[in-house]
């Protein structure tokens, strides 16, 4: 009998896991996965199973990798989220931002709104772990763009590893301007992948102040793993007003927040 295809609203949240893994490097391991979370390889036979009968992934032989039918990158779906939105954080972000600032550019499709808003801002010093946001930059006749060392991940080139965070510490930013998954219980931002946490958490280190950029798909996501500490030295600026829940808990915890 043929497996149940899972919809999208009913995916657990490993098989969420999965999915995105398979999304963001192409393929990955069932020993890999099974490491990952603990459990038997025969688990997450069956977990592929189910997500390849939904069309969510292809089984391989050892392995998972994105379906030729189905959603085939997280970053071009990503692409199609809240475009509108986050142009309007691009541009709220570049007015905080004044000339001549020595800037860290995390990776991510808000980013890289925040870095065409930023093209015509004079006399800016870049530096990225986004081989996608440096071609903005490129392509806007901007080549004096510094970009990290490390190994690629992802379709967007985010830079991870420690030749990236290495890089990172021999500067000083005015600000960084930093992309997130989701929030903790008490607002907290958080993300997925730990080698892109260690990337940010080099930035902010550096810089003088931290910008988070978030766009409303974000609310209702919880990462793996803390970025930062909630605080008044945090700033988010999003797309649109947040849930009360999670505008308690910046208020509790000082968190300051922008509406673009």
């Amino acid at each position: 009998m043929s497996p149940v295809p899972p919809a999208p609203a009913t995916l657990t949240p490993r098989q969420r896991e999965i999915l995105r893994l398979v999304q963001e490097l192409g393929f990955t391991t069932i020993e890999t996965l099974a490491e990952r979370f603990g459990v038997s390889a025969q688990t997450v036979r069956r977990e592929i199973i189910r997500l390849q009968a939904g069309n969510f992934l292809q089984r391989f032989h050892g392995g998972a990798g994105l379906a030729s039918g189905g959603i085939r990158s997280a970053y071009a779906q990503k692409l199609t989220v809240a475009p509108e939105g986050k142009q309007r954080i691009g541009r709220a972000v570049a007015e905080l931002v004044p000339p001549g600032a020595s800037v860290f550019l995390d990776v991510g499709t808000t980013v890289e709104a925040v870095a065409r808003a930023l093209l015509d801002k004079p006399g800016l010093r870049v530096v990225t772990a986004s081989v996608a946001v440096a071609q903005i930059f490129c392509n806007a006749g901007i080549f004096d763009i510094v970009v990290t060392g490390g190994t690629t991940r992802g379709a967007n080139g985010s830079l991870v590893g420690q030749a990236a965070v290495a890089s990172i510490l021999n500067f000083r930013f005015d600000c960084a301007v930093l992309g997130l998954g989701g929030f903790d219980e008490d607002g907290a931002p958080m993300d997925f992948d730990l080698e892109k946490i260690a990337v940010r958490q080099a930035a902010i280190g550096r810089a003088g102040r931290a910008i988070f950029v978030a766009d409303r798909s974000k609310f209702d996501q919880v990462g793996t793993a803390r970025i930062a500490t909630p605080g008044p030295g945090t700033l988010v600026v999003i797309d649109a007003e947040p849930p009360r829940s999670l505008a308690a808990a910046w208020r509790k915890g000082a968190t300051r927040w922008r509406v673009a």
